[in-house]
């Protein structure tokens, strides 16, 4: 059995700061408050995130304050659920997978009258009002305090696929996960994340509720000095991991998972978007999302010319694919860039890579199409494929690849591509990591029981044809060259297709790597050797010790810093594989 040493809860430490923990604490803290703003009436803002169990959170304050509060849930002026539904269709769609990033607000799920009338009830009462819910900033615009209860997205996945939450202003707790997730990802979580941007910084409280029983609070200020302190120090945030119908048995042991799991196909190691951040204040343990870090400190996690390019917004995410002992991933391709644009609103595509941490020696990828076929047949059969349910020769069609440990192959948008069974891969990639147009799943069934949508329509529109044989070969299966070396060190470059932003170089080592981030946030995995140090050569922040297979950011801020091999790693050979945005490939990489 694999010893892992794999950390799944990375904690951040920041110093000086109190919290507070349990509804105990926290209804005290609040109460301590009201006492001394001796307005009247008192406004209390409990402005929530979509997947807060608004209703619950209210409920265990009531228990425990001994005041005479009026709780006014700011849902009441909400549009009706088939006015919402209406209201966002243009942007959910009816495709089963896809949809266009919304330009709403938060405000348009609103009756305008209804939010007046809840501002006259509030100016008719003189006792403590309490206003709360999605919206409820929405209703007094200078609250006498305002408290921000957050949600990570993974956890509000994990409460879709239990029931227990609806769309913002929906009432579709039953509905399929898969028209949940996609309807939060265009509308839900881009209209909270505009209205988070405004009030984040504003906030007198910050409140977490991602385990409902065990809440924790910290005020709004210690979060943005602990935000400010994490950008300038390296650090990881925290994984989740997911079956699918391809998955593999490698997660279980390296990353030390649930063994009785029938599997796991995806490991996130690092998607802001998705991904929490564990802050460890003074006594409390405090999860937040690591979003937050991006809208808070953009400039110095990700850099001034990345932020230029991308605004508030991670570009790039590693995952890992686990395949061994399971299944081929679905043949499939992503946008070009312009057909991104157009149809669904994002501003760049998803150029990617696979990283091959783990292989066999039947181990594949296909990759890119053979020499001499002919579109129209290709896609007569894929169709065939999809709507008489046939066989899809993909062997026929698309190259073939034999792949080794430690192979990288390139994947810019509009390559046919496929990683097989019993492999391993960490998948570098640009963020919109939604839009895959699966041509062919190979007539498997998900995890639902039910045929996994194809994209075929949207998917032959991206194919690159001329991406044959040769032309892979050439220009994106293993292109690797040495770029510098040193004493018990190699650098290589192992990939920036001239198409892509996203460059990666490679470290073998025995001992210390100077590195510098140079203005841009560096993302690394330590992909071979059990564990390393990252440091700063003028101790700017405390060693960093992480552990093979583990995903860590570098802030654009720190610059200088040096890895090497450490405790169980020293005297053997690390490497590390570092993704970075190449500013001098943005081309027309812009934030709208």
């Amino acid at each position: 059995m694999y010893n892992s040493n794999f950390d799944k809860f990375p904690e951040v430490a920041v110093h000086g700061y109190s919290g507070y923990s349990g509804w105990d604490e926290i209804a005290g803290e609040l109460q301590s408050r009201v006492y001394q703003e001796k307005a009247d009436p008192c406004i209390i803002t409990i402005e929530c995130y979509h997947g807060v169990l608004a209703e619950q959170l209210v409920a265990r304050l009531k228990q425990r304050i001994t005041d005479t509060i009026h709780f006014i849930p700011v849902q009441k002026a909400m549009l009706a659920a088939d006015q919402v539904n209406d209201l966002v269709f243009p942007y959910v769609t009816d495709d089963p997978v896809f949809g266009r990033i919304t330009s709403l607000d938060l405000k348009h799920f609103f009756q305008p009258q209804r939010l007046e009338q809840l501002r006259q009830e509030i100016k008719n009462t003189k006792d403590i009002i309490c206003i709360y819910g999605m919206g409820a900033s929405l209703v007094y615009e200078k609250p006498h305090m305002l408290v921000y209860a957050d949600m990570p997205r993974w956890e509000i996945q994990l409460r879709f696929r239990r029931n227990e939450i609806s769309n913002l202003g929906a009432d579709n707790r039953n509905d399929a996960f898969s028209y949940q997730y996609k309807r939060a990802f265009f509308v839900d979580w881009r209209v909270c994340d505009k209205l988070k941007k405004e009030l984040l910084h504003v906030a007198d409280y910050v409140l977490d509720t991602t385990h409902p029983e065990d809440p924790k609070m910290v005020s709004g200020p210690a979060l943005q000095d602990a935000l400010k302190e994490i950008v300038q120090r390296p650090f990881r945030v925290v994984p989740f991991f997911d079956p699918g119908p391809w998955g593999g048995q490698w997660l279980k042991e390296v990353c030390d998972l649930e063994r009785t799991a029938k599997n796991f196909a995806w490991g996130f190691d690092c998607v802001p978007e998705e991904n929490s951040l564990l802050i460890r204040f003074d006594h409390i343990l405090f999860e937040t999302p690591s979003i937050n870090l991006v809208f808070s400190e953009p400039k110095a996690l990700l850099g001034a010319k990345v932020f230029e390019a991308f605004g508030a917004e991670f570009p790039i995410r590693f995952d890992f694919l686990d395949t061994m002992q399971g299944g081929n991933l679905s043949l499939q391709v992503h946008p070009l860039k312009e057909y991104i644009r157009e149809k669904f609103g994002m501003p760049y595509t998803q150029d990617e890579s696979y990283y091959f941490l783990e292989a066999q020696d039947d181990s594949f990828v296909y990759l890119g199409l053979k020499e001499g076929i002919v579109p129209e047949r290709m896609i007569s059969d894929l169709e065939a494929a999809q709507e008489k349910k046939l066989t899809f020769d993909a062997d026929q069609y698309v190259e073939k690849w034999p792949i080794r440990k430690h192979d990288h192959v390139l994947i810019p948008a509009g390559t046919v591509h496929c990683s097989g069974a019993n492999s391993v891969v960490l998948e570098i990639s640009a963020t919109p990591y939604i839009f895959t147009f699966k041509l062919w799943d190979w007539g498997r069934m998900g995890m639902d029981g039910k045929p996994r949508p194809i994209s075929l329509k949207h998917g032959k529109t991206a194919i690159q044809w001329d991406r044959t044989t040769e032309w892979t070969r050439n220009n994106i299966l293993n292109q690797v060259q040495k770029v510098d070396e040193g004493d018990g060190w190699v650098e290589e470059r192992t990939g920036l297709h001239k198409g892509s932003f996203i460059e990666t170089r490679r470290h073998w080592f025995t001992a210390k790597v100077a590195h510098h981030t140079n203005g841009v946030v560096n993302i690394l995995n330590l992909v071979a050797g059990r564990e390393a140090v990252v440091e700063s050569p003028d101790d700017a922040f405390r060693p960093f010790i992480v552990h093979y297979a583990e995903t860590f950011i570098v802030p654009a801020a720190v610059g200088a810093y040096t890895i090497r091999p450490y405790g169980d790693g020293a005297g053997s050979t690390c490497c590390t594989i570092k993704a970075l945005v190449n500013t001098e490939n943005l081309g027309d990489y812009h934030s709208n």
